[in-house]
């Protein structure tokens, strides 16, 4: 149903018509950081605009911000850059796009066609995001903005969400007209806006499939959050007693001390009980994953493909038997199918298979891995006991971002998420570095509970100008900088399979990155034992405010973590490894 506005028509800016959209649209924050480009925008803001602005002090930042932020709230986020920062927002913008994130990129730009003058800062920005974003458009005429709004926020919450990117020329926002079309259509400021159910027959022809298997396994990728899936999968996976595994950027979207769940799969921060339980799965049901190279171990973890059974439910077309043999695929809204299917299978009213629990299971290869007590690099504090802690006192309500390296395989692995949702975000679409703090500063505005963002000094690197602006929002971050002066991940790689005996510019000098932080004002804190671990989180997480703890552990190459191919190599150099 539209929600049509009962105003008056009147004469507007293009920057009061795009600020009207959006509170239309409920819209209660934007990330971004002002330009000269911009300044037309902000005229009015403050004085007839109950939006937040959340400044940062880099366009990344920005992007990264509002990626996690529409990953937590289940909104499309506003992302705002000007002309000479819209090629910093690459990283954020790509990682969204596949990720299947809804953001809406405005990016202003000097007028149209002074590019061709070499105007400074002009640069071709609708090419530049047209293949990383669902759609990219820019607006010319004031009285079309509410058309292409709606049209923005449709596109970007249909089908396989993603961003759709604003260019705003520089005259726009001061541009007036008559807007006689201002409303919103509501149900696109969530998503998904739509949810499809897949095809009947498709939907029949895997019903028998997953009743004659004796060995099925679901597995999950994020788009079972996406689509807000967990009563649905955990219903049909009760109903029929099928394992639930799920991939890295999938984990939460079924609660991990569920009798029925396997956890995390695959190369990071799969462990072994969990890979081998899905490898030697006869029947595997996929849904909301893209099997990608990472939760698939590049496509091995399920043996030789013509010996298992392969169904796939997703919303992307693209993604269905795209690396696997399908006996059975199906496009649509997760939640919906299987809420269709359950209704089906009930209706047949199979014999209930035998109770399955994989508790014990999974807890004795947790405690094999918190007692194994492998000896630590002098100098340097074991993340797994980091992550047991972490997981013995982390409040329900919080949230833990993570990037690639030792700052996401330890607690992707570890950490149980227990109240299934959105509680634990990754960037393992795109898989770059500077992650995990944008992230965090994303889900502060999202969340009112405590946020905790493990990051390296790799990507903090990356970051470091945005604790500012962590600081000065006044909400409770807690940042654990888990410190190797060094890539670990490059090391890790080039060590263990590439065979090389000193990697070539991986290492870096030591910073006192504690007195970075309390440069910054936040309360610092380092931890050098195991003994100190849990005390220190504890008081971070309950401080109201912006936190920081430095804690040095291994490089990957000293101490291998859970990623198979790795793991493999380790067994044969004789290395300590967690699996």
């Amino acid at each position: 149903m539209t929600d049509q506005v009962t105003e008056k028509n009147s004469e507007l800016t293009g920057g009061q018509v795009i600020l009207r959209m959006l509170e239309l649209h409920g819209v209660t924050h934007v990330f971004g950081l002002p330009g000269e480009t911009t300044i037309g925008w902000y005229d009015g803001w403050q004085d007839h605009s109950d939006i937040e602005y959340v400044l940062t002090r880099d366009e990344r930042t920005a992007s990264f911000a509002a990626e996690a932020y529409a990953k937590i709230t289940g909104r499309p986020a506003v992302l705002e850059a000007p002309s000479p920062g819209v090629t910093h927002c690459t990283p954020g913008i790509t990682e969204a796009f596949l990720s299947s994130v809804p953001v809406i990129f405005f990016s202003s730009d000097i007028p149209i066609n002074q590019d061709k003058k070499h105007g400074l800062t002009g640069v071709d920005q609708t090419a530049l995001y047209g293949s990383i974003c669902k759609e990219s458009f820019t607006l010319t005429h004031v009285a079309e903005i509410p058309f292409l709004l709606r049209r923005a926020f449709r596109v970007a919450t249909s089908g396989r969400p993603a961003p759709v990117h604003i260019r705003v020329p520089i005259n726009v926002f001061r541009e007036s007209a008559v807007v006689e079309d201002l409303y919103a259509e509501p149900e696109y400021s969530h998503y998904p806006a739509h949810r499809p159910v897949a095809d009947h027959t498709k939907i029949k022809q895997a019903i028998p499939l997953l009743l004659k298997a004796k060995k099925p396994v679901m597995v999950v990728g994020q788009g079972g959050l996406i689509s807000i899936a967990t009563d649905a999968i955990l219903d049909l996976a009760e109903l029929l007693q099928i394992p639930v595994a799920t991939t890295t950027p999938g984990k939460g979207v079924f609660p991990e001390t569920h009798p029925l769940s396997l956890r995390v799969i695959g190369a990071r921060g799969g462990m072994e009980h969990s890979n081998a339980y899905v490898a030697q799965a006869d029947t595997v049901f996929f849904i909301g994953t893209n099997t990608d190279s990472s939760s698939t171990i590049h496509w091995k973890l399920y043996g030789d493909p013509k010996t298992k059974t392969f169904l796939h439910l997703d919303i992307a077309e693209a993604h269905i038997g795209n690396n696997f043999p399908l006996a059975v695929g199906m496009v649509g809204d997760a939640r919906a199918t299987l809420q269709y299917m359950a209704e089906l299978i009930r209706e047949q009213a199979p014999d209930p298979r035998p109770k399955t629990d994989l508790n014990p299971m999974k807890q004795t290869a947790l405690d094999a891995v918190f007692n194994s007590n492998i000896e630590m690099p002098e100098g340097t504090v074991s993340p797994v006991k980091l992550s047991q802690a972490l997981d013995k006192i982390m409040p329900d309500n919080a949230i833990v971002t993570a990037e690639p390296g030792v700052a996401a395989i330890y607690p992707s692995a570890l950490l149980s998420v227990r109240k299934a949702g959105r509680r634990y975000i990754t960037n393992y679409s795109m898989g770059a570095l500077g992650y995990s703090v944008p992230a965090g500063l994303g889900a502060i505005y999202a969340n009112d509970g405590p946020v905790i963002s493990f990051t390296g000094d790799g990507s903090f690197g990356f970051v470091i100008g945005d604790m500012e602006t962590l600081k000065r929002s006044g909400k409770n971050i807690t940042i654990i900088l888990t410190r190797n002066d060094n890539f670990g991940w490059i090391r890790g790689e080039a060590i263990l399979l590439d065979d090389v005996d000193e990697p070539w510019s991986t290492d870096f000098n030591g910073v006192d990155y504690c007195k970075v932080a309390e440069g910054f004002g936040f309360i610092v804190d380092k931890i050098t034992s195991e003994d100190q671990i849990e005390a220190k989180l504890t008081a971070a997480i309950e401080n109201e405010g912006a936190n920081f703890i430095e804690i040095m552990v291994p490089s990957q190459d000293k101490i291998v973590p859970f990623v198979p191919p790795w793991v493999a190599a380790a067994k044969e150099k004789g290395l300590p490894y967690f699996y």
